[in-house]
């Protein structure tokens, strides 16, 4: 599996911080109606439960948006990737199809209240990841975004610069239709609305029966290990 480190400066503020990382063999393709059926009636359960002001005392959530205000950065202009979605479910505008293994991730990530990097293993440059801050003026390209300012928040760089953050995964490393291995993170900032192991169960359930997974392989690293 790639190599995970941590900055200094990443641990001392995200302390209670842990990833699942997973990595398989995957089938990259159109988005099947049995996802987004799946996702429909997910969105319909938590309407159901949930109004825009309750979105917010999610456990992964929550915390995700206590992390940011500790790197320095508004969780109210920059909104964790997982709270975005979850105030389009409850405003009824729907998500956005792109492919399997995004639509996928996306789910994984409405269910656990956590952020996920869904990343095209090939396009990442190197054999290490490593867990930063954002700095000025830093160049990045999110998906769907154009060019995000990603200043004091949580970065996950390869050998080239950033791939991933809770707002946003970068372009140049984004899974497509022809995507063959992923890199799949779920960025954990403390506490979260599934078990580790539930998290991790469900991730290689959607991948299995949506992408055609195999080989699936998968750990918890933590920013308090010492490397």
């Amino acid at each position: 599996m790639i190599n995970v480190e941590f900055t200094d400066e990443f641990r001392a503020l995200a302390p209670d911080y842990r990833m699942l990382q997973l990595e398989a063999d995957v089938t990259g393709g159109s988005t099947p109606e049995a996802l987004t059926g799946e996702i429909d009636r997910f969105a319909a359960s938590m309407r159901q439960v949930m109004e825009i002001a309750d979105i917010n005392k999610r456990p992964g959530i929550a915390a995700t948006r206590a992390a940011y205000k500790r790197f320095g950065k508004d969780p109210n202009r920059y909104r964790p990737s997982q709270e975005q979605m979850s105030r389009r479910i409850i405003k009824e505008l729907g998500l956005y199809v792109v492919n399997n293994l995004a639509d996928a991730g996306n789910l994984l990530s409405l269910k656990c209240g956590c952020s996920l990097g869904v990343f095209d293993r090939d396009k990442i440059a190197g054999d290490t990841i490593t867990l930063g801050r954002g700095l000025h003026d830093e160049p990045y390209t999110g998906i769907g975004r154009g060019d995000l300012n990603i200043e004091n928040l949580p970065v996950i760089r390869d050998a080239a610069g950033g791939i991933g953050t809770p707002t946003s995964d970068n372009e140049r490393t984004a899974v497509d239709t022809s995507t063959r291995r992923i890199l799949l993170t779920v960025n954990i900032y403390g506490d979260a609305d599934m078990s580790d192991a539930d998290i991790d169960a469900e991730a290689r359930r959607l991948l299995t029966d949506y992408c055609s997974a195999s080989g699936i392989t998968s750990r918890i690293v933590r920013a308090s290990q010492s490397e």
